[in-house]
């Protein structure tokens, strides 16, 4: 839940008031409600430089289902979309990006942040009770070697991972680093201790729970 430190889509911010109202803040933050597989297909131009990014969310079951609970699809509960209903469901955690959400995705060269463009819708779809999300962004050109890239919510109210497909243009290649989850939990109860309980959601202990995405080009 971003609350007021950024910005985040109306889905999200509708469920993470419910569980609010079940958990205390320290609950809340001591692991994450949604879980998302995350794959990336990176475009490159002549020069080996980024220019794009389509990003796939493939979420889990629970949240599927209450995604399609939420927006009265699927009330047969079979797990199988009519033509209007995935028509109804396209986009709907990509409306509502508010100025400063950053889309939980962030890439970085030379250790500067790179700026990504607002989504593009591409793609809906839902197998075996999971919806699969997948939409592009524009990025601000820069080479590809040495590009880091980490999916991360800052709050930790979804936890991603890279496990999906990684893709982009021979020499390129992707490689990708899980983090230590135990000194990341470490951490965050260490930073939880030090601070009044009413500010337990002013902490964003996210990245330390990212994966990290490097890119290495041979030849370059």
């Amino acid at each position: 839940m971003h609350n007021n430190l950024s910005p985040a889509p109306l889905w999200r911010l509708r469920l993470g008031a419910a569980l609010a109202a079940l958990m205390s803040a320290s609950a809340a933050l001591a692991h994450p409600h949604v879980f998302a597989d995350v794959g990336l297909a990176l475009a490159l131009d002549a020069d080996r430089q980024v220019t794009s990014v389509e990003v796939t969310w493939r979420y889990d079951d629970f949240f599927s289902l209450l995604i399609l609970e939420d927006m009265g699809l699927d009330p047969d509960g079979d797990g199988l979309l009519t033509p209007d209903e995935l028509t109804a469901l396209e986009r709907f955690d990509l409306d509502n990006w508010y100025e400063g959400f950053e889309g939980d995705l962030y890439m970085y060269s030379g250790g500067a942040k790179l700026a990504l463009g607002a989504p593009e819708f591409v793609s809906v779809s839902i197998d075996a009770g999971r919806i699969t999300s997948v939409h592009r962004r524009s990025v601000q050109p820069a080479p590809a070697d040495g590009l880091v890239i980490e999916p991360y919510d800052p709050t930790y109210y979804i936890a991603f991972e890279a496990s999906l497909p990684i893709t982009l243009p021979a020499p390129c290649r992707a490689t990708v680093h899980a983090p230590d989850l135990d000194a990341a939990a470490q951490k965050m109860q260490a930073e939880l201790a030090q601070i009044p309980e009413d500010q337990f959601l002013e902490i964003e202990p996210g990245r330390d729970f990212a994966d990290r995405i490097e890119v290495t080009c041979a030849g370059s």
